[in-house]
């Protein structure tokens, strides 16, 4: 019999973790059933977690439990799988407990479990006493749940009290800490999703339409995955993402069902407060939508149904959803494209053998040769660097197309050159210049406006050495020069609109890959995740997936391959899963359940966008 939910304690000194599952009796070291807990039905958020079946509970504290004990079961318990850490608090004197707040931050160590020192001192040391907590700090998680990376030394005191004649906490760091690897067991990575803001109409042109954009958060693994992703929704976006992107959702509206679940046919039915009463038709939909979206993250959803108040306020199933997708400017590629032998633009599908080249003047034989090229995510357009960096052209890819005048020229001569283009969602076209004495991001509007010089935080004259756009137009991966390395940094791209213009800058630069020394290549490879190729300090290169707060995706390791000058991985949700690296003056193509293998001659490998 299997799939059964049971409880599972945590004994000190060590750690037991009992899958519930009755074993045949024939099967050597199998672990007994749990003989505590309530069995819990399991419903399709819970299906959705492969680690569902496991349940870990921590242990209240013992009597006569000494100090030294007492914080390591009281750590032990902060792991455990009790909604409201009702365990936990049992360590903690009255007042402690009820200033506690364990969801006001998470702080990562590296240890799995933190050193645990007893300081001598601290008033009457039978009475009182303090512990120190060591250890190498990882990470930080706020209390809107996004990660941070943010290595440092850690040390913090936790102080002890007699209370009733049993030792207890009585002053403690503020939220949970963690080890890594509990962090990792307890805890997954989950998209919410916000709309960008519209950017102000210039010259009486219609505002383009709000585009969902995805904002990455921790939330506990077995904790009601749904109702949790759900509040953390309504909760709005995250504190770095939140200037440029909007929720539908009325402000203060909450969630009324204590819990969340899909019925047969994977319906949800939410109920919200008040607030969300008079929300007109069109409002309703794009909440129903951000949802949806948020919702599917942790179990499989065909329908959404907003109520309030006892009505109806809408429903969207998923193929109306697909209509608010962030595919809808990320695109469905379907081919991959890069630089052959002569230069030329050749594309390639994930059933095809033989690239073939391109329709228009980048593709002919008599077309002018190119070092980087960025397809744009409709796939009707090219925007190409020539070969020794120094222009930009843009054509149609079409036969008996021109290629044009040139639509920038790098400032810096062959000391500089320009970086390889990339287009948003919205047909905008970015790319950098590398000019020594004044490097510079830009942005052309449309892919053939005026090039729009777009400042960027950070040091003044700091020099970008790769752009990758998201297909929202509000997020930026940037390769910044430090030294003769890149470091790659995330950006938010910012609208201020006054008089009918509007200024674009790039704010609040941050760390995705701070493990990385250098990194040679990044794609985007998802709404929060990025394909990067880089090293660390002294280490062999390696291509392996990050999230775009920093932590390591959660996706399966990459087959280790070295060498690579640039990367291709599709942003949408596309059948083409393929990902491409150029590599010792080739192009590797990796599929789905194989491994790194020779496609042709060429370079600077790229999706659409």
């Amino acid at each position: 019999m299997k799939g059964m939910n049971g409880g599972v304690r945590r004994r000190r000194p060590g750690v037991a973790l009992l899958a519930a599952a009755v074993c045949g009796g024939l099967l050597a070291g199998c672990a007994s059933m749990p003989d505590s807990g309530e069995v819990e039905s399991v419903d399709s958020a819970q299906r959705a977690d492969a680690d569902a079946q496991v349940r870990v509970y921590g242990v209240p504290p013992r009597k006569n439990e000494q100090p030294l004990e007492l914080v390591k079961g009281f750590l032990e318990a902060t792991t455990s799988d009790d909604p409201d850490y009702a365990t936990a608090r049992m360590y903690l004197a009255k007042k402690a407990e009820r200033q506690w707040r364990p969801t006001a931050s998470t702080t990562v160590l590296a240890e799995p479990i933190p050193q645990v020192q007893v300081e001598t001192g601290g008033g009457e040391r039978d009475t009182e006493l303090t512990v120190t907590l060591t250890g190498k700090q990882v990470a930080q998680v706020d209390a809107k749940h996004a990660y941070r990376p943010d290595a440092r030394a850690y040390r913090q005191r936790i102080h002890l009290t007699r209370e009733g004649g049993e030792w207890r906490i009585d002053a403690l760091p503020a939220g949970l800490v963690v080890g890594l690897s509990d962090f990792q067991r307890i805890y997954r990575s989950v998209n919410k999703f916000y709309f960008t803001e519209p950017a102000p109409g210039v010259g009486g042109k219609a505002r383009p339409a709000p585009v969902l954009v995805a904002d990455p958060v921790y939330l506990r693994k077995r904790i009601d995955t749904v109702t949790s992703a759900v509040r953390a929704l309504l909760d709005g976006p995250t504190t770095w993402l939140e200037p440029v992107t909007a929720s539908a959702f009325p402000a203060g509206t909450q969630l009324e069902d204590e819990r969340l679940s899909l019925d047969d046919s994977n319906s949800l039915k939410v109920r919200l407060s008040k607030q969300a009463e008079g929300a007109g038709q069109d409002q309703c939909l794009r909440m129903a939508a951000q949802l949806f979206y948020t919702a599917q993250e942790s179990a499989r959803v065909d329908r959404v149904t907003l109520q309030s108040g006892g009505e109806t306020l809408c429903s969207l199933n998923r193929g109306e959803a697909r209509g608010y997708g962030p595919d809808q400017t990320a695109g469905r590629p379907d081919r991959q494209y890069f630089l052959d032998e002569q230069h030329r633009l050749a594309g390639l599908a994930d059933g095809e053998d033989e690239p073939r080249r391109v329709p228009g003047p980048f593709g002919a034989d008599g077309g002018p040769q190119l070092r980087s090229v960025a397809v744009d995510r409709a796939e009707r357009r090219a925007a190409g660097v020539s070969l020794n960096g120094q222009t930009l052209h843009v054509v149609d890819l079409e036969t008996g197309a021109s290629v044009g005048e040139a639509r920038l020229t790098a400032r810096g001569g062959p000391k500089g050159g320009l970086t390889t283009p990339s287009w948003d969602g919205s047909g905008n076209l970015w790319v950098a210049d590398q000019d020594p004495d004044r490097p510079r991001l830009l942005r052309l509007r449309g892919g053939t406006g005026t090039p729009e010089e777009v400042p960027v935080d950070g040091p003044k004259g700091q020099r970008i050495t790769g752009v990758r756009v998201a297909a929202d137009g509000v997020r930026i991966a940037l390769l910044v020069a430090d030294g003769d390395r890149s470091v790659l940094r995330l950006g938010r791209v910012e609208r201020q609109g006054s008089g009918g213009r509007t200024g674009l800058s790039v704010r609040e630069l941050r760390s995705v890959a701070p493990k990385l020394a250098d990194v040679d290549a990044v794609s985007w490879a998802g709404g929060s995740r990025l394909l990067v190729a880089g090293s660390e300090q002294g280490g062999l290169q390696q291509v392996e997936f990050i999230d775009t707060d920093g932590s390591l995706s959660n996706t399966s390791a990459l087959p280790g391959i070295t060498g690579v000058g640039g990367v291709a991985a599709p942003e949408g949700a596309g059948k083409a899963q393929a990902l491409l690296a150029e590599r010792d003056g080739g192009i590797v193509r990796l599929l789905p359940d194989t491994n790194w293998k020779p496609v042709a001659k060429g370079s600077a490998p790229v999706y659409p966008g």
